[in-house]
């Protein structure tokens, strides 16, 4: 029998596929930068900008941009903070092609995931399409939306693939069925709110209440649903860098979106709560200290008027906060095998020596 270090050793592509985990935070938080900075067309081609392969920064490729894209003028401090953000997410695209491909060589090896990189390649394929429609389509929301919610994606995906490579199964109590149940939908409530944030910032609603916890200095402010999350409402053509929705339905997004706070932060409490009661306290630790990090941004964003540090480190504190769910999940899975395997079986408490006699396991 294996012994328990050789049972928890890393599987081959451990490290690559660490590494690709951490750049993937890298290309979320430049995403953030981006699009907190207004540079989202700071290039108004792709995968280019403006025809070259970097921004142009001698006069007379500036003075060609100006030619080719007369209704776009080049702000360079934009333009590069768009491209490193796709040199980055180019970066992490040719990872993932490499995890994928060491999966197809590595295929026949027991334990190799391969559904897994072969999903993580078929959503970067997607997440560079939503890339350059996120610019042809001049920011329109839902591409945006959409392109945020495939980088979380991404990120999630990655570092499933990298607990499932570390080789690591801690021991884990036996847990009901319905605790797995409840993590699960811990995490899909966390996605719904990583939407609803994405919404927000697609429509430039994060400032559209400047005081909390009321809004506008009322509890339930004249507001327009209808119009805010109308999903085709939005023509396609227009440029909406800035946002095209007038303030009520931009107050209408920014209150849903602290509605769903809320909401998430009941579920996430009573899982947590759930997670101690099982013996489970450095999870659920964690999963409170992520929860309470993210709440203090979110409240730090309004009450300091969306402040850039603070605006880019929220979208990080969503992203630690999907990932620790997706841990309490991929934990609480493996808590079905190793509770089995740690019972001994009925027929091992007979010992073959005797007749009939019970040998009982010692304490």
């Amino acid at each position: 029998m294996r012994s328990l270090k050789e049972k928890q050793m890393a599987k081959p592509g451990y490290r690559l596929a660490l590494v690709a985990t951490l750049l993937a935070v890298v290309v979320v938080l430049l995403g953030a930068y981006t699009r907190l900075t207004h540079a989202g067309l700071g290039c108004p081609d792709w995968p280019g900008c403006y025809g070259f392969l970097s921004v142009p920064m001698s006069e007379d490729k500036q003075s060609l941009a100006a030619m080719r894209f007369p209704d776009a003028p080049l702000e360079v401090h934009k333009g590069w903070n768009e491209m490193v953000h796709r040199y980055f997410a180019g970066a992490l695209g040719l990872v993932i092609l490499g995890l994928t491909v060491q999966a197809l060589r590595r295929r026949a090896q027991p334990g190799q995931p391969l559904k897994l990189p072969l999903l993580l390649l078929a959503v970067v394929i997607a997440q560079a399409a939503f890339g350059m429609w996120t610019v042809t389509l001049q920011l329109w929301p839902q591409v945006v939306t959409a392109h945020l919610l495939g980088g979380f994606t991404t990120l999630s995906l990655l570092f499933l693939l990298t607990l499932r490579l570390s080789g690591r199964r801690p021991a884990m109590p036996s847990v009901p069925g319905r605790l797995r149940t409840f993590a699960l939908i811990g995490m899909i409530a966390v996605i719904f709110q990583v939407a609803l944030g994405g919404w927000v910032s697609s429509n430039y609603a994060a400032v559209a209440c400047t005081d909390f916890p009321t809004c506008h200095g009322q509890w339930w402010p004249q507001m327009d649903f209808a119009n805010a999350f109308n999903l085709t409402h939005h023509d396609i053509g227009p440029n909406y860098l800035g946002g095209m929705l007038y303030g009520e339905a931009r107050t209408a997004i920014h209150l849903t979106h602290r509605l769903g706070a809320l909401s998430v932060t009941l579920i996430l409490l009573a899982l947590a709560w759930q997670l101690w009661r099982h013996g489970l306290a450095r999870l659920a630790g964690l999963l409170v200290a992520a929860l309470a990090l993210q709440i203090g941004l979110g409240i730090s964003n309004v009450l300091l008027n969306l402040p850039l540090v603070v605006a880019v480190a929220h979208n990080g504190g969503g992203a630690l906060l999907l990932l620790v769910t997706v841990l309490i999940n991929h934990r609480l899975h493996l808590s079905r095998g190793v509770a089995v395997a740690r019972d001994p079986a009925p027929q091992a408490l007979l010992n073959p020596n005797t007749t009939g006699r019970l040998d009982l396991p010692r304490a």
